[in-house]
């Protein structure tokens, strides 16, 4: 199946959630040809990059919840109900940050006027309500409602395991009012990432943490092509890379916590 065929495929399977994609990816392109033209700076960076940023990952994230939906044995008002509820969501944070950013001003922890702060507000309730969809698809896993091999089922299991406690992280950050640790956001930044070279960073945990619901399916369906390996192995073999993967989190943010950056540079 080629690309077309596949895009055609995902939006006859759930148009919903192809449209979310189509949008952020639309989203993108219009940002990449308007940052040339901006040279205005927020917390030292072009405004466009954050939303850049995020479309990126809205449209990664979306198109991962289409892929377990497909595989899914649940009945069909359950999954709408689920595309939907995910697609408000996304709709919504890139909506609030992209309209910020071309105010020129912050969208996350901005309480300066009573608009930023109903919008961060908004944002901020998005959140909860998309893990609590995640919740639902992790108890599908854990009732084993997902037509794959073992192997793959303990990948999506865990993915969505650690990625919800990488949105835990995502919950301390809103309680602080900032994702910097011993220094205040907006100093130096690694590039592209932006994550704190000076002082902790809880955004390294959270983006990490949040890709496990990518990396760990991926990585347990490669196991899975391994045919000389039994099923026990093959399972073990996500277990440990699982393991591995929630540990590197875990220091992430034990380091940002400690006020240590990621890297120095």
């Amino acid at each position: 199946m080629n690309w077309r065929e596949h895009i055609a495929a995902l939006y006859r399977r759930d148009k919903v959630l192809a449209k979310t994609i189509a949008l952020n990816l639309v989203l993108l392109v219009c940002m990449i040809v308007v940052l040339p033209f901006d040279s205005r700076l927020v917390m030292g960076m072009n405004p466009w990059i954050k939303p850049m940023k995020f479309a990126v990952s809205f449209a990664l994230y979306v198109y991962t919840i289409a892929w377990l939906l497909q595989y899914l044995r649940l009945s069909p008002w359950i999954k709408k109900a689920i595309s939907w509820g995910v697609a408000v969501c996304v709709i919504t944070q890139i909506a609030c940050i992209t309209v910020q950013s071309a105010r020129g001003t912050t969208s996350h922890f901005n309480m300066s006027t009573p608009t930023d702060a109903a919008i961060a507000i908004i944002m901020d309730l998005m959140d909860p309500l998309n893990g609590l969809l995640v919740v639902a698809l992790l108890i599908f896993a854990c009732m084993a409602r997902y037509d794959v091999t073992r192997p793959s089922l303990w990948g999506i299991r865990l993915g969505l395991a650690i990625f919800l406690g990488a949105s835990v992280i995502g919950v301390v950050m809103v309680f602080q009012g900032a994702h910097s640790i011993g220094v205040v956001d907006g100093g130096p930044g690694l590039p592209l990432m932006d994550w704190s070279t000076t002082g902790g960073d809880l955004r390294a945990a959270h983006f990490v943490g949040l890709h496990a619901l990518q990396v760990l399916p991926v990585c347990a369906w490669l196991i899975g092509k391994h045919k000389d390996w039994t099923g026990r192995r093959q399972t073990a073999g996500v277990l440990a890379i699982s393991v591995a993967y929630a540990l590197i989190v875990v220091i992430l943010y034990l380091q940002a916590m400690h006020g240590a950056p990621v890297l120095r540079v």
